[in-house]
């Protein structure tokens, strides 16, 4: 009798513990969902920020910064805006998505991001979560609502899928004008620098931190898991903003780095390319230049505002302490260094690296020098938000690294890949390696290759591909570079074999 009572407790105990257990990994469960939100900003160099010792005052970023995982030597995929958001949105590569030139604009080939290419929208839509979209997408007329987004707001929203491209032509009627001694309003160039009338809520960047105020307001109520991506076009050029802005920072007083306006010696011949008409900097003088610097820094001020108050809503809805948040640019952008203004075929550090910050609560803050990629970001959020694969990726998931510092992933080597397929149906099928030191750019369009000295020449001016003494250190970035090709199944491997055999005689 005692056995059978002993028995029967012991059973009751067993369907309590694992009653228990279920109801604790259901509890899991229901809370393995975290809520996520995304800042994305367009053309947003990695030095201007006060916590990297830049120019401008950006108390509301550093903050972020100290809360969460700095990456330090980030690296964008490709400096053009779609085939880098589409491989934030999707891990891969652009010959594995087929997105590897800009959308909708003059010269391109492409006109949208292929449905069949979800992504990190898709995945998070299907797995439950209330996926809001604000601001540039520019993967394809109404990409977010197709791929089960809740498209708030943004000039893709509601246009018209596969239509003509945009042509500049007054971009180009601009340019003119500049040449022939004319300016704009305040005596200004409005194609490179610009002082909008009104104030920070009537910009752009004011209109999407309300339509973003109003998705985290919306998210508070709810209910479900919340996935929202805050998309700012800011501060891509032209450098438009109202003031204070606009006066914020006296051109004179800005500091021009050691390369900027230099000539451009033994370098590829692509990158005197005029893709887009305000590329002829011929008419910029140095007042100019100055002008256009310090409007870019107004503009991070002004980013820097839209962030603050984005935050504040979050702390405001009780959704700030469990929210997990990335900060990040597309990529970067030229303020006249290598005499060169916005973005082209080329794979310089002012236009490869790129800003990111990842907030994750209950993981310590840190800062990470090792080099990572922005195809790393759909990955680590795939982990985060546990979602279910949707094919390969080529990037990898940073919460080792976020979790346990520098030395965690021992796997990952300390080297970036970048690319630069193609610019506005221009092809030059740049490939480019970086480590911590030194940079290999590939140039399979042109005859120059580049190779650069990080170290003693941080600034990128002299190539020294056909220097003797680095032929050593040229040929480790060549086999760095293979091996990246080989992983991502890069179908350029073979011309590369081909074009290498130059440096192995």
């Amino acid at each position: 009798m005692k056995n059978i009572i002993t028995l029967l407790c012991w059973s009751l105990l067993c369907m309590f513990s694992i009653g228990s257990a279920a109801a604790s990994k259901d509890s899991t469960a229901a809370g393995s969902k975290p809520n996520v939100l995304i800042l994305l900003f367009d053309d947003m160099r990695f030095d201007t920020f006060s916590y990297r010792g830049g120019p401008v005052p950006t108390p509301n970023i550093d903050s972020l910064a100290q809360e969460g995982t700095r990456f330090d030597n980030a690296i964008t995929s490709t400096g053009l805006c779609s085939p880098s958001r589409a491989a934030l949105f999707t891990g891969r590569w652009g010959h594995k998505t087929g997105l590897d030139d800009n959308v909708h604009l003059y010269h391109s080939r492409l006109s949208e991001l292929a449905l069949s290419e979800g992504g990190l929208l898709r995945r998070a839509a299907n797995s439950g979560y209330n996926v809001s979209y604000v601001g540039k997408w520019h993967l394809g007329a109404q990409g977010p609502s197709l791929r089960g987004a809740n498209f708030i707001w943004g000039h893709d929203k509601d246009a018209e899928r596969h239509a003509r491209p945009f042509v500049p032509r007054t971009t180009k009627a601009s340019i003119d004008r500049y040449y022939r001694g004319e300016l704009d309003g305040n005596n200004e160039k409005h194609e490179y620098y610009r002082t909008l009338a009104g104030t920070f809520e009537s910009t752009e960047a004011g209109i999407e931190v309300a339509k973003g105020q109003q998705m985290l307001r919306a998210a508070a109520r709810d209910g479900q898991p919340f996935f929202g991506i805050v998309s700012f076009e800011q501060p891509h050029p032209p450098y438009r903003v109202p003031e204070p802005y606009a006066s914020m920072f006296d051109p004179q007083q800005v500091e021009l780095p050691g390369n900027h306006g230099i000539e451009r010696v033994n370098k590829p011949m692509s990158q005197d390319d005029i893709v887009w008409p305000w590329h002829d900097v011929g008419h910029m003088t140095e007042t100019d230049w100055r002008k256009t610097r310090a409007f870019y820094y107004g503009a991070i001020a002004m980013i820097d505002h839209a962030v603050g108050e984005l935050i504040k809503t979050a702390k405001e809805e009780g959704l700030y302490e469990d929210l997990h948040i990335v900060l990040l640019g597309d990529q970067g952008s030229m303020l006249g260094e290598h005499n060169l203004y916005d973005k082209g075929p080329y794979a310089y550090d002012e236009l490869m690296r790129m800003p990111l910050i990842v907030r994750s609560p209950g993981i310590a803050p840190r800062t990470i020098s090792r080099l990572v990629s922005m195809l790393d970001v759909a990955p680590t959020l795939s982990e985060i938000m546990s979602l279910p694969a949707d094919g390969e990726v080529d990037g990898r998931s940073l919460l080792p690294l976020m979790e346990r510092g520098d030395k965690a992933d021992g796997k990952r080597p300390d080297i970036a890949l970048y690319a630069y397929e193609w610019y506005n149906g221009g092809w030059f099928g740049i490939r480019a390696i970086r480590t911590p030191t030194m940079k290999f750019v590939w140039n399979p369009g042109d005859d120059t290759d580049e190779l650069y000295d990080l170290e003693n020449d941080p600034l990128e001016i002299n190539n020294l591909i056909g220097e003797k003494s680095y032929r050593k250190k040229l040929l480790q970035l060549i086999g760095h570079m293979e091996s990246e090709l080989v992983r991502i199944k890069d179908p350029a491997i073979e011309t590369f074999h081909h074009h290498m055999k130059i440096y192995k005689k």
